[in-house]
């Protein structure tokens, strides 16, 4: 019997591609392996020795007391040796195959047979825990996430940032950063003798963000897969499509399709917004994109932003019309090191022609003091180029407060009043809205929760409670 296991164990050590990698890792590596205890107390015959392997007692090498095993490491193969055991037939499960089951035909071309099959065997390599502690490990894909630790929640962060990015060796592009954006949210709505329940997706994006080789240009392009109700599926389709060139100290020139800073918050990506919703100013005045030239500059004291556009709106034409976009934000506390806080005073104008002139102008004031943040703005318009082209002179300011309770949890609240158009009385809508954000992972993962009283000079008064969620990858 031992000079049959003998010759088995050979047969198996022969078939392996490296059999070095069986026996052996890098130098000073040990090696581990269970056998019947009654062939640890015997040595391999002489005539099935291998002659790679040095003269070394077989029960020793079983044993794992073989620790310079630098004559026969494979230096080609820096694999685990726990990938080569798992590899082995014998740590593959084939307990429910008969010894002599031969597969059928179709069975040979069609692996899945049936749709009980299809829909479960993905549970067969379902195996986050791999050390068997009841813990999920940091190396695979869900390990990742729920191990990655994100607390910064003023800029937008990404889940999968490291994994999706990548660094070509012979292309235009040195590095690009893929990514994918969602949020969306449950509200219910209630009215004088009425309720109604919805579901809303305030955007479902996916895009890149990458650096050419050789140049100081970068550049970023977003995309809308989702189709909107009032215009046509590539009119909405591009987002963002923009190139950076970084030569000037300070100053980022912006050319392409990009957001257009109207008002402090209707300039504010949706990423890192505090609410489900933007304010009513922001709504109706901004949240818009435009094609031109942008130069953005940034100082400790002051940053400003300053656009030449088409005024055209999500590619109805070539060119509507000239329009100019303005912002300066003045930072008497730039060179304090945050040490009283962060004070912003913010002004703009966007002004211009597409069928019809239109000026908006915004003011800003806006407080930061460690887990304490707080703003006011106020917008004024004779007519407006926002999601639409209106006439009318509209006006409308609102006030934010802000507190963490803990890095993870802030508090919220809003006060905002609008008026659609001033030439017309009792019309004005106030909206008040208390709100709780969670930060799982910064921006990237986000839980929020908003309830909103509407206040309507004209119209029914209304209640909404808002459970949105939101995701960055």
């Amino acid at each position: 019997m031992n000079r049959i296991f003998g010759i088995i164990l050979l047969l198996v050590c022969l078939s392996c591609p490296a059999d070095a990698k069986i026996f052996a890792r890098k130098q000073n590596s040990t090696i581990n392996y269970e056998f019947d205890q009654t062939k640890l107390n015997e040595q391999m015959p002489e005539q099935f020795k291998s002659p790679d392997v040095p003269d070394v007692p077989y029960e020793e090498v079983l044993e794992g007391n073989v620790e310079n095993t630098e004559d026969f490491v494979d230096d080609d193969n820096d694999d685990d040796l726990l990938e080569v055991e798992e590899a082995l037939p014998e740590n593959s499960d084939f307990s429910e195959q008969k010894p002599h089951e031969e597969e059928s035909f179709f069975r040979k071309i069609f692996d899945i047979e049936g749709n009980i099959e299809a829909e479960f065997s993905l549970f067969d390599n379902f195996n986050l825990d791999k050390n068997n502690d009841n813990k999920i490990d940091e190396d695979t894909f869900l390990g990742k996430i729920i191990h990655k630790d994100i607390i910064r929640t003023d800029v937008p962060s990404y889940l999968l940032k490291d994994e999706l990015t990548f660094r070509p060796k012979k292309t235009f592009v040195s590095k690009v950063q893929y990514f994918a954006t969602y949020q969306g949210s449950l509200s219910s709505l209630w009215t004088t003798g009425d309720y109604d329940t919805s579901y809303d997706i305030g955007f479902l994006q996916v895009g890149a963000i990458g650096k050419f080789r050789n140049s100081k240009n970068d550049f970023k392009i977003l995309f809308n897969p989702r189709p909107v109700s009032n215009r046509t599926y590539m009119q909405n389709f591009i987002a963002d499509a923009y190139i950076v060139n970084n030569s000037i100290p300070h100053h980022k020139i912006v050319v392409g399709y990009s957001r257009n800073q109207v008002g402090k918050e209707g300039g504010s990506s949706s990423y890192i917004l505090p609410f489900v919703t933007r304010s009513q100013i922001a709504r109706n005045f901004g949240s818009t994109r435009a094609l031109g030239v942008r130069l953005i500059g940034n100082y400790s004291l002051m940053d400003y932003n300053l656009a030449l556009n088409s005024s055209d709106r999500y590619f109805h034409t070539i060119f509507a019309g000239p329009e100019f976009t303005g912002w300066v934000d003045f930072k008497p506390f730039g060179r304090t090191d945050g040490r009283i806080g962060k004070l912003i005073l913010g002004g703009g104008i966007n002004a211009g022609h597409n069928k019809t002139s239109y000026t908006v102008g915004n003011f800003y004031i806006g407080y930061k003091y460690k887990r304490l943040w707080t703003n006011v703005e106020y917008g004024i318009a004779d007519g407006y180029n926002g999601t639409r082209v209106s006439t009318d002179r509209a006006e409308g300011f609102n006030y934010t407060i802000g507190y963490k309770i803990h890095p993870r949890v802030q508090l919220i609240a809003r006060y905002d009043q609008f008026d659609p158009n001033r030439d017309v009385r009792n019309n004005t809508k106030r909206e008040y809205t208390a709100g709780i954000n969670y930060f799982i992972k910064g921006q990237a993962l986000r839980l929020i929760l908003n309830y909103v009283f509407c206040d309507n000079q004209n119209s029914s008064d209304s209640h909404r409670i808002i459970l949105g969620t939101q995701i960055l990858l």
